[in-house]
Order: structure tokens, then sequence, then C-alpha cells
């Protein structure tokens, strides 16, 4: 993937625009020495590096405001940036851009218990929001396996589920108002402390549109009062698609446990290596996690053991502490830096029909098989969300690109299935030429015209989502007309 050549005249205009952003925003808060910049050349997909122009680090609205209405002005193209954790190349720079950081915007602005909101600055990592609640017996629900480190930024672009979205939903179904900046540094103000909104669905276009449309800068997020307790169960099989049927049929049963993850054999022994978790030794391996009362937990639990007995489970084991629970679910959590010990590793994030699940994991192992690269199976079960990890050898000439070419075979499977080409990773680079499979001309267009309200001049996050060559077009001739 090849980002687009850099202008003739960026080193040229460089020193203006530099001068510009130190005028509006503190001295440390503009980073323009190239050995510097090189610390925002990548997110985490880290196979493709590229330094922009100049880095910002503004800590308000009316900053990012100011750095917007620059950048317009000087027709220099923004990309927003969280906390780069993003796996689809989702933050990563052209040599031509500057990068907008929200990392030092991080306080809670507004906490409403009664109402059960908290509003944020966007460069607030995911975890903390609950742990700016928990003591009054709150929680925010999402929760991606980076929530540790990811900021809400990132969650409303790219629209982030976690472990625990098949019973609460992911972002979108979490975010009730956002603060968002235009190109052009206009301040927009959608939803906010309430349920809906009326009018057009703007928060739902914004939620999941990866940077393309404006940057969000605070958001009200709804906090959920803590369950009386939650109680996961392990359940072992000996056969991949075994395990699948029996999410299958979990589901079909109408029962909803708040999460179902599903891990192979290579994940459950390299987790369990790095965690210490208990996990057992087998070819499958599912988390199920019920929550409420405790004889809500007791019920659920029954219904969902009696399912998965009928699938010959080689060990089906329930958690009988705290403790036990804790380290089951951080074995799970650590899943993509355990594997990341031991090889490199591509993460892929495609989603299927959960009826799907038995035929999809098959077809994986067959295109394993066939491309001679291991995979790592890891993902949320319960919504279909998969996150394939395909091992490779990034000092093996061609390795990387026999892996680029199997992963797209496989998201490539998911839209044969009935599903799309991403859950929560967003599109990015990773995806954005695979959006002809999924989607007609017509309806890129239908959603590049969207883009051409908001972003008139396409200088907001560049050369992602859609395909590359039509973007690059679309930007030249909105350009032009300037």
């Amino acid at each position: 993937m090849e980002m687009p050549i850099p202008d003739a005249g960026v080193l040229a205009r460089k020193d203006r625009v530099v001068a510009r952003l130190q005028g509006a925003l503190p001295a440390d808060a503009v980073i323009h020495d190239q050995a510097e910049t090189r610390a925002y050349e990548c997110d985490a997909l880290t196979a493709y590096k590229c330094p922009p122009m100049v880095a910002v680090l503004p800590t308000t609205t009316q900053e990012v405001s100011d750095v917007l209405r620059i950048c317009h002005e000087e027709g220099v193209p923004v990309v927003p940036r969280g906390s780069g954790t993003s796996l689809a190349g989702g933050a990563l720079p052209t040599a031509d851009c500057v990068i907008l950081g929200v990392a030092r915007m991080n306080d809670v602005l507004e906490t409403d218990y009664e109402n059960r909101t908290i509003k944020v600055q966007t460069g607030r990592t995911n975890l903390s929001v609950t742990g700016a609640v928990e003591e009054n017996g709150f929680f925010y629900a999402p929760d991606p396996s980076s929530q540790l480190a990811c900021a809400i930024a990132g969650n409303i672009a790219m629209n982030s589920g976690g472990a625990h979205c098949l019973k609460y939903g992911v972002t979108t179904n979490n975010l009730m108002g956002v603060t968002m900046v235009m190109m052009d540094g206009e301040v927009v103000e959608v939803g906010g402390g309430h349920m809906d909104s009326g009018g057009l669905d703007l928060l739902g276009l914004i939620c999941g549109s990866e940077g393309q449309l404006g940057v969000v800068t605070e958001a009200t997020l709804r906090i959920l009062p803590k369950p009386e307790g939650a109680r996961p169960v392990l359940m072992g099989f000996d056969d991949n698609e075994v395990a699948g049927a029996c999410v299958s049929d979990i589901i079909k049963a109408g029962v909803l446990p708040v999460a179902i993850e599903f891990m192979d054999r290579l994940c459950i022994e390299t987790c369990e290596n790095f965690a210490h978790a208990g996990y057992p030794m087998c070819e499958a391996l599912l988390i199920v996690e019920v929550e409420g009362s405790e004889a809500e937990i007791d019920h659920q639990l029954s219904l969902i053991m009696e399912i998965a007995r009928r699938h010959n489970p080689v060990e089906l084991r329930e958690s009988k502490s705290a403790e036990e629970s804790a380290l089951i679910w951080l074995g799970r959590k650590s899943a993509f830096g355990a594997i990341g010990q031991i090889n490199d590793y591509m993460c892929l994030d495609g989603t299927i029909p959960v009826s799907s699940l038995p035929f999809v994991l098959r077809r994986i192992g067959e295109m394993s098989k066939e491309y001679g690269l291991r995979v790592g199976n890891v993902f949320h079960a319960g919504d279909g969300n998969m996150h394939p990890l395909i091992l490779f050898d990034a000092n093996k000439p061609g390795d990387l690109e026999l892996c680029e070419e199997f992963g797209a075979e496989v998201l490539k499977l998911c839209v044969e299935a009935g599903g799309c080409l991403t859950g929560e990773h967003g599109v990015g680079i990773e995806k954005r030429d695979l959006m002809t499979f999924q989607y007609a001309p017509e309806d890129l267009e239908a959603q590049m015209a969207v883009k051409d309200v908001f972003d008139p001049q396409w200088l907001l996050n560049p050369a992602k989502v859609f395909p590359l060559a039509v973007s690059e077009q679309r930007r030249s001739v909105a350009m032009a007309a300037e």
C-alpha cells in the first residue's frame, strides 16, 4: 500500500505552517523536528510508516478549531489521532499532513449520575472513563481489548466494541452527544445528555466515520450501574467448528450472555503461557459470561451449559471466585500482546452472521494450509466479529505481501458469508481497496458525497477508507475548484 507522494511545495510551505501553528498553540504543542515527528509515523499497523510534516497536541476545543482553521486556509491535510492504537492504519500520516493528536485532551468535564451520563474530552482512555465513575457504582460498557490505552476519540472514529458488546452494544449504542470541529474550524454540537435527538441521525453518521468528517473533541457517553454480579464459564472443545456451532445454538436459544469469546489452540496456549489463567488445553475455547443476581446467573448458566453439553465439550468449568474470573479475562484481554511476544502478525477484523461461524472457521483453516501461514483465531463470537491473527516473518522477503494477500481473501470470505469487511477496527488503509468488493460504485459515490458536504476540500484523514485512486482524484478535483 503506497501512500501519496507529497506535493512539490510541501517543504517550502512547512516553515509558514509551523509559524502559524506556533502562534496559535503553546510552544511544546507543535512538533516539527524531523526526528521527533517519527514518533507519529505509524499507528498499531506498524508495517506502514510515513512521518508527518508536523504534529500538534492541543488541549482544548478552541485550540483544535484554531489548528483546523489554519490548515484549511493553507490547504494542508489533517490526520486526527487518538492514542495511535488503530490496527487498520486509520491514523497513518501522509508526508504533507499535520497530525492532530488529542492525547492531552483527557479531562472529565461533567458527570450526571441521575441521568447516567458522563462528558469527557476524547483523548481520555476507554478504561479511565469507568475509572472515573466506578466508585459510585457505574461503568462504561464498550471494552475493546486495547481499553487500557485506546482513546475515546478512536473508539468513536471506528465504532469500537469489545468483549461485552453482545449485551451492551458498541460505541454507537453508548454515545449520546459530541462536540465536533469541522475542517474550517467551525465548532458544532450534535446530540447531548438525552436519549435521542430530533432530525437527521448525524450522531450515527459521525460514529464510525474514521475522521473523515470532523474532529470530535468532547463526547457525552452513557454510563450504567454495575451489575450485582457476573460469572464466566469455560467451554473446551476438540474442534473449532463444534465450538462455532455451540455459539450459534446459544444465540438461537434466545439466551443473552454478556459476552461470548472464542479462542483456538494457538491462542489458548499462548495466552495461558502469558497469563496463567488456567485455560484447558484443547482445540477451541469459549468464554461465556452472564451477569445479574446470583439466581439469574445460576439460571442463565444452567441453560447455556445444557446447550454446551449437546456438543460434547472436553471441559466445562464455571469460575468459582472473583480472582479466577479476573484471570480468565486477563488471558483473553492479553491475546494480542501475548501473540506479539512470539511472532509478527497481522490482526484482521471482519464480521459474519453467527450461523456462518463453523463454515468460515473451516475455510480459514483450509486457507492457512494453502498459504503456508499459521492463524490464531480470537474474537467476539457472540456478534460474529472475527479477529484472525495471521502470523508471518517481517524479516522474510515476500512474507508480508503473502500475509496481506491471505488477509484480503479472509475479508472477502466474510463478505461472501453475508458479513462485512470490518466490525470495529475500521477500514483505514488496510481495507480501502477492498471496499469495491463490498460496495457497488453507486454506494461508494453516495458515501463520498457525504464527505463532500462535511469536508469539501478532502483534507481530513486523506488516503483512508475509499479506494486510493478514487479518493485522490476526488481530492485533486476539490482542491482545483478552490
